[in-house]
C-alpha cells in the first residue's frame, strides 16, 4: 500500500462513526418490511441489517420513508421475520473509485470480489449523479479501432458515441463485448456485469477478458442471485467508476451487459413500491431510468475525457419493439443488431448489417470511405432481398447486374464481416476496397 495516496487512509478514518441507530420490525407485507424508530435518521438508499435470532442477518435497503416508519426492501425473502426483530441502520455505502481500482473486480458497493484487499478512493461519488450539461459537452471525437473489420468500416464507433448491441441469448453478444474490451483503443475500460450468472463472471474475467484486458479495466459485477437493489446499482456504480476515469482526462470504454437485466431489476423494485407495470410488464419509470444511465455516457467537457459506451440488450425472439430495446434505440447513437441465423452458420460477430446503423456516419468517414460503405450496403441488401430465390436455384444470372455482383462476392464479403483485424481502420478499408473492386471488375468482363 506504499504507493497509495495518504489521503485515502485519512478519508477512511473520517468515515467511521461511533453511533449505530436501531429500529424494530412493525410489519411485513408483500415482501416489504415496515420498521419503526428509524424514520428521522434513515435516507432512501441506506442499508438496513435485520437481526434474526437463530438465522443469518437479513440485509436490505431503505425503499420508502414515512412519518414514524421506513419501508425496507430485503435482499432475500423475509422468511423467519417477526414483529419486534431489531433492525440496524447502516449509512449509505460509500462508492469511491480510484486509479488503483484498475485491474480489479468489485461489487456494486466497491467491495473486492477477487479475494484481495481494496481501499476506496479519496473522494466518495454519488452513484446517481447527473450527466454533464449538454451545452458544455464536446462533439463526438475520432474513430476508434475496434479490432473487428465490420466495426472498423461499415459500423464505425467514435469517441463519445453510445451504441446498443441488440441480440437474443447465445448469439455472441458477450463474446463481442469481451473482444472490444481487449482490442478497442481506449485508455481504460469499465465493465458492468448486471445480473450475470456467477459462473460466467469468473469466466469473463479470466478467459474472455484475460490478464492483458483486465490490466486496464475495472469490472463491476452483481450476480443473478443478488437482490434487485444490488443488480440495479451495479450499472450505476460502473458508470460512476467510468465518470471518475473520464474526469481524470482519460478516454474510457464503458461496456454494460445488460441493460435488460438492469431494467428487470428496476421493475422488481418499482412494483414493490406500488408502481403499476404498464409498458408490457415494465413500469413507466423505466424510461427515465434507462435514459438517465445512457446520458451519463458520451463526450465530456472541454477539460475532461469522454465515455464511449456499448450497452447490450437481450431481445427475446428478436423483437426490436419490446420496451427496453425501443427505449434504447431512441437515446443511443447507433444500434448493432445480431442475427441468430448468421450465428448458427458460424460467423462471428453475427451482425446483421442491413438492420444495423451507426449515427456517427457520414461524418466519421471520408467521402471515399462513405462511397465504399454505401456500395457494400447496396450489395448486401440486394443479396438479402433475393436470397430465397438464389438458394432455390430460381435466379438466372444476367437478369440483374447489381444482383450478379452481390452473388459474385457474397461469400468473400461475408468472410470480411467476420474478420478480426487488429491492424487498424485503414487496413480494414483497404480490404473492403479490394473486395468491391472485384465485384465491379466482374461486371465489366
Amino acid at each position: 500500500m506504499s504507493d497509495l495516496d495518504p489521503s485515502i487512509l485519512k478519508c477512511q478514518f473520517e468515515r467511521l462513526s461511533p453511533v449505530r441507530h436501531m429500529g424494530l420490525v412493525a410489519g411485513v407485507s408483500g415482501g416489504v418490511i415496515e420498521v419503526e424508530g428509524l424514520a428521522e435518521q434513515a435516507r432512501i438508499g441506506d442499508h438496513l441489517i435485520l437481526q434474526r435470532r437463530h438465522d443469518q442477518p437479513l440485509a436490505g435497503e431503505v425503499l420508502q420513508v414515512e412519518a414514524g416508519a421506513v419501508h425496507m426492501l430485503p435482499g432475500t425473502a423475509p422468511d423467519g421475520v417477526r414483529l419486534g426483530h431489531r433492525v440496524y441502520l447502516e449509512p449509505t455505502p460509500v462508492f469511491a473509485p480510484g486509479l488503483h481500482w484498475l485491474g480489479r473486480v468489485v461489487d456494486p458497493f466497491g467491495k473486492p470480489l477477487d479475494g484481495k484487499p481494496l481501499l476506496p478512493g479519496a473522494q466518495a461519488r454519488n452513484v446517481m449523479s447527473a450527466p454533464p450539461r449538454a451545452v458544455d459537452r464536446k462533439p463526438l471525437g475520432d474513430r476508434m479501432p475496434t479490432g473487428l473489420a465490420i466495426l472498423n468500416t461499415l459500423l464505425p464507433i467514435v469517441q463519445g458515441q453510445r451504441v446498443g448491441l441488440f441480440a437474443g441469448s447465445g448469439v455472441g453478444k458477450s463474446s463481442l463485448l469481451a473482444t472490444l474490451a481487449r482490442s478497442m483503443q481506449a485508455d481504460a475500460v469499465v465493465v458492468a456485469l448486471v445480473g450475470e450468472r456467477g459462473r460466467e463472471v469468473n469466466e469473463f474475467v479470466e478467459t474472455a477478458l484475460g490478464a492483458e484486458g483486465l490490466r486496464r479495466s475495472i469490472v463491476v459485477a452483481a450476480t443473478s442471485d443478488q437482490s434487485a437493489l444490488a443488480r440495479r446499482r451495479c450499472a450505476w456504480s460502473a458508470m460512476t467508476a467510468a465518470e471518475f476515469l473520464r474526469d481524470q482526462g482519460l478516454s474510457v470504454l464503458f461496456l454494460c451487459d445488460s441493460v435488460t437485466r438492469f431494467a428487470e431489476a428496476h421493475r422488481e423494485i418499482a412494483v414493490a413500491m406500488g408502481e403499476a407495470p404498464s409498458l408490457r410488464g415494465f413500469p413507466p419509470s423505466v424510461t427515465p431510468m434507462i435514459a438517465g444511465l445512457c446520458e451519463r455516457a458520451g463526450p465530456g467537457t472541454a477539460d475532461k475525457g469522454d465515455i464511449t459506451a456499448v450497452f447490450s440488450v437481450l431481445v427475446a425472439g428478436s423483437d426490436m419493439d419490446e420496451p427496453v430495446a425501443d427505449i434504447l434505440r431512441g437515446v443511443l447513437d447507433g444500434h448493432i443488431v445480431f442475427s441468430r441465423e448468421i450465428a448458427e452458420r458460424g460467423r462471428f460477430p453475427a451482425i446483421a448489417l442491413s438492420r444495423s446503423v451507426s449515427r456517427s456516419l457520414p461524418a466519421a468517414a471520408t467521402p471515399e470511405e462513405n462511397k465504399l460503405i454505401a456500395e457494400a450496403r447496396r450489395l448486401v441488401r440486394s443479396y438479402e432481398q433475393s436470397e430465397v430465390m438464389i438458394k432455390a436455384g430460381l435466379y438466372t444470372p444476367g437478369t440483374d447486374p447489381l444482383l450478379d455482383q452481390a452473388v459474385r462476392i457474397h461469400d468473400e464479403l461475408d468472410g470480411f464481416f467476420g474478420k478480426l483485424d487488429p491492424d487498424g481502420i485503414q487496413n480494414s478499408f483497404n480490404r473492403l476496397s479490394v473486395i468491391l473492386r472485384r465485384a465491379s471488375a466482374g461486371m465489366t468482363q
